[in-house]
């Protein structure tokens, strides 16, 4: 079983920054994939980042390129993601999930593993 366990959310003004960490724990998360969705009210949950755990290789949905950046330390089983530029419309709840596989999927159902979200909510 893995858990993991978000932190860093909160409210900013539009333009502004948040960086967001992810803790895992249980099994060996370093060779997993690991992922940030978000899921605005109304909407369906969706892929914000993912990264691998070799190489490592990382995506991202087209609207936060530029702005979000993932990465991830092995050692300490964490995620982060770096969020700079936020808008209004990055207002969600951000969720940590993680699968056992080194293909960072973009589709939820992929991932094995969830986080209880943190809420982000930027203001205009």
């Amino acid at each position: 079983q893995v858990q993991l366990v978000e932190s860093g959310g909160g409210l900013v003004q539009a333009g502004g920054s948040l960086r967001l960490s992810c803790v895992a724990s249980g099994r060996a998360t370093n060779r997993y994939t690991m992922a940030w969705f978000r899921q605005a009210p109304g909407r369906e949950r969706e892929i914000v980042a993912a990264i691998t755990w070799s190489a490592p290789s990382t995506i991202y949905a087209d609207s936060v390129k530029g702005r979000f950046t993932i990465s991830r330390d092995n050692a300490k089983n964490t995620v982060a993601l770096q969020m700079n530029s936020l808008k209004p419309e990055d207002t969600a709840v951000y969720y940590c999930a993680a699968r056992d596989s080194d293909y960072a999927s973009r589709y939820d159902y992929r991932y094995d593993y969830w986080g209880r979200g943190t809420q982000v909510t930027v203001s205009s």
